[in-house]
């Protein structure tokens, strides 16, 4: 009796469109589900924040339009040279 193997390529399109249809990713997420980034001011830090909550002291929201979203997107490459200053203006960092 001959037995039935699944073609390598069947599992790995399987995978894949599995991860299309959950919305899943292969870059990792800045924040986990129900929260927010947010942007140390003055400095390059950031930190995760409750959905329901606001950015403690020391920190900010990003700008609207530019909010990160995975680990080396474009947004975040952006504010490891960028901040927020005091006043909320967008500032390049000075290199050390």
């Amino acid at each position: 009796m001959r037995r039935h193997r699944t073609p390598m390529w069947c599992a790995a399109a399987s995978v894949v469109l599995l991860s299309a249809l959950t919305g899943c990713s292969s870059q990792d997420a800045i924040c986990g589900g129900g929260e927010y980034p947010v942007h140390t001011v003055g400095s390059t830090g950031r930190a995760c924040v409750d959905d329901d909550q606001q950015p403690p002291k020391g920190y900010t929201r990003y700008p609207g339009g530019k909010v990160p979203q995975h680990v080396g997107d474009k947004w975040d490459q952006y504010w490891q040279t960028h901040t927020v200053d005091e006043k909320g203006r967008i500032i390049q960092v000075p290199k050390s």
